[in-house]
């Protein structure tokens, strides 16, 4: 039960993401998980970090698309790990995300699940300097 939506599509499994074990999966629908719904609150107050996207899926297209993004995060303590966000974004959005563009996420230090989120609420001084101390390019 644990990754019913990788078991479904292999490239949104543990193996196709690329992630260890400690991931709990793709939630079919996040509306409906309150595991879901406490990680998102916890992420919108997480730490902030640079995430490299790599590739992403569309998970559903029901109203706005829900996807799936896939990055190489790094942190300003110097680790770096593969991050996975599950977000809904709006079509503009969509089409603005490209391989290789750095984005700020937002992660949560102490619970290493590979879980990120998007951190659109950080204005662009903040995002410059995290670009300064951990390196990148701002592709916001």
């Amino acid at each position: 039960m644990n990754d019913i939506v990788g078991a479904m599509r292999p490239e949104l499994s543990r193996d196709g993401l690329g992630v260890g074990p400690n991931f709990p999966g793709i939630a079919p629908n996040p509306l409906l998980s309150g595991a879901a719904r406490r990680r998102t609150a916890e992420l919108r107050g997480g730490t902030l970090a640079l995430g490299d996207l790599l590739r992403w899926h569309e998970v559903s297209s029901d109203g706005s698309p829900r996807v799936v993004l896939v990055f190489d995060v790094r942190t300003a303590e110097g680790f770096a790990f593969r991050g996975i966000a599950d977000e809904t974004l709006t079509i503009t959005h969509l089409t603005r995300l490209r391989e290789g563009q750095t984005m700020a996420v937002r992660y949560r230090p102490a619970v290493q699940d590979h879980y990120v989120a998007l951190a659109s609420d950080v204005d662009d001084a903040t995002i410059r300097h995290l670009v300064e101390v951990i390196g990148g390019t701002d592709g916001r």
